[in-house]
Order: structure tokens, then sequence, then C-alpha cells
């Protein structure tokens, strides 16, 4: 059965209505098609109406939506299927929030990254909620390298509400593994992009997050903090986070306008959780087109066109 957030109630009771149509029709033996199609027109009306009027919060709802698509289910319906996962930093262990390996798009081979969420409790868990340690970050960096020593492009996939902020993460050197990645990541000679499907946090972001395009799907967020975290920080509540996720530009929009992302990935006009299959086929798309155009660049001007992309943002002449 579907999750509807508060804000798609009305979606929800039109659609339950149109079935109760349909079951009608079917047990009475009745058309209602007519009627049907007006409750058809009424749903498409309204989803369009709640979904092109989206305050910032609501956009950071659907991102954390629970049958909204993760990391590896990008991966498989973009490789469809031909995807070889690879574990371990080679150093403490192989971090289940942080997966990656070998794909193919259309016979061309591809490393892809990324943070991965669980679909239930139990997988959250095992996931540790797509907040990576360490490990997880160096597990990354080790891939980027082994595509970079093969002439691969690279795909990271961004979805996570932070690094996990652990005693034990911060013991072996959380700080200093993102650190790496993001110095790493300026010089890598291969096409780097970075796709936030669903919540960019902070720098457990930044630490698969910098690429020659960064791109954003239309209904995630990417931002130095939550608005929960926000909020409690300003007024010592999370009652206020509404208005914390509004002040914080967090959106795809705010980002796109203050050139800290390179682009937009429209969703469907429901959104990612309600139709993935159209969402995976307009990523695929995406992610060949931009290989397409970064691979025609030199590889020491596209590593200073990324530098200087990123040394360039909160510059203010």
């Amino acid at each position: 059965m579907s999750i509807y957030l508060d804000f798609e109630e009305p979606i929800n009771a039109l659609e339950q209505q149109i079935a109760k149509a349909q079951d009608i029709g079917k047990d009475a033996e009745l058309d209602m098609t007519d009627k049907i199609k007006e409750l058809e027109d009424k749903l498409e009306s309204k989803t369009k109406e709640i979904f092109s009027n989206l305050t910032p919060w609501q956009r950071v709802q659907l991102s954390r939506h629970p049958e909204r698509p993760y990391t590896l289910a990008y991966i498989e319906a973009i490789t469809q299927g031909d995807f070889q996962e690879l574990h371990g930093d080679r150093n403490v262990s192989d971090d289940k929030a942080m997966v990656g390996g070998w794909g193919s798009i259309d016979g061309k081979t591809v490393m892809f990254v990324g943070q991965q969420k669980g679909m239930n409790t139990k997988m959250r868990q095992y996931r540790n909620f797509g907040m990576a340690n360490p490990e997880g970050y160096r597990k990354a960096l080790r891939l980027m390298k082994l595509a970079e020593k093969f002439n691969k492009p690279i795909v990271t996939f961004i979805d996570t509400p932070g690094a996990f902020p652990g005693l034990e993460a911060e013991e072996r050197g959380q700080g200093e593994a993102i650190a790496r990645n993001i110095y790493e990541m300026m010089n890598i000679k291969v096409p780097i992009i970075c796709i936030i499907i669903g919540e960019g946090a902070s720098g457990g972001a930044l630490g698969i997050g910098v690429g020659d395009k960064v791109i954003m799907l239309e209904n995630t967020w990417y931002s130095v903090i939550s608005p929960e975290s926000c909020s409690s920080i300003l007024w010592r509540s999370w009652d206020y986070k509404e208005k914390a996720a509004e002040a914080l530009k967090l959106t795809s929009e705010d980002m796109k306008r203050l050139k800290l992302v390179d682009g937009i990935i429209k969703e469907p006009i429901n959104g990612a959780h309600r139709n993935p299959e159209e969402m995976f086929a307009t990523v695929k798309r995406e992610v060949k087109r931009h290989i397409t155009l970064l691979s025609k660049i030199d590889p020491a001007e596209r590593c200073e066109k990324r530098m200087n992309k990123f040394t360039e943002m909160g510059v203010f002449k």
C-alpha cells in the first residue's frame, strides 16, 4: 500500500475514489467510464497544483519519502543489472552505507559510487541509515582511483542525512577521510558526474560530491545542515523546521540560482517515488549525455575547470 505525505492526502482521496468507482463498475456491471474519466482529470489537475507549489520543507519531505528509489535501484535500472559491486576500503572494513562498483551503460563501463539507505527497518540499520563511516569514504576513494587507473568515468549518487557522527567514526578520522576525498576528487583525471537523488547533507554529501557536473533531482535538497538541526540550534526546538528550510535556501532551484550546482533533473509530475521507471530513464539519459560531453574535454583542462568551479563558489565581486 502506497505511503502518502500530509500534503499528498488530496491525491490519495481522489485515487481511492477512482478505485471505488472501478470496483462499482466491475461488481454492478455499470458503465462508470465517464465518472472515472472525470475523477482522473481531477487527479491530474490536483497533482499538478500540489507539486507545482511545493514549499522547501515539502521538498525535504519528498527527498526522504520511504518509497523514493535509492542508489542501488538507480544503478540496477541504469545498468539493466550489469553491475558488479566492489567491497572494502582495504584497511578497516566494508561500510554498508557506501556502495560502489563497475557497471555498464549500453556497453560502456562506468564506476558507480553512492550512499545506500534501507527499504525497511532491518535494512536501514544494516545500511546505517545511509550515514557512512570513514571506511565508507575511503572505499569510495579507492574505487574512484581504480576508475582513474582504467580511464573510466565516475558517477556518484548522493543521498545521506550526513556522515556518521559517532565517537568511533571520529576516532578513525571522519573529518580527514571526507577532506581527503574532496582534495583527491579535484584532481581525478576522468569525468565525474555527481547526482543528488535524495538528501544532500553537509560533509557527508561533499565526500562524494566533487565533480565536473553536480546535478540535483527536482525534489531534493543540498545544505550544510538539515532544517531540523538548524531549527534546534537557532530556536532550541524542531518546531521551526519549515522556517529553517526556507531560510537555508536548500532546494534545487535555490542551488541552481546560487550557482552551487550545474543543473536540475525534472522529476515526474507526482515525484520520483510515484513513477520510478520514468525517473530512471531520465537519469540514465542525463548521465549518458554528460559522459559524452565531458569525455571530449582534455583531462588537464577538465580538472582545471572542475577546480575553478569550486574555488569560485562563495566569492562575491
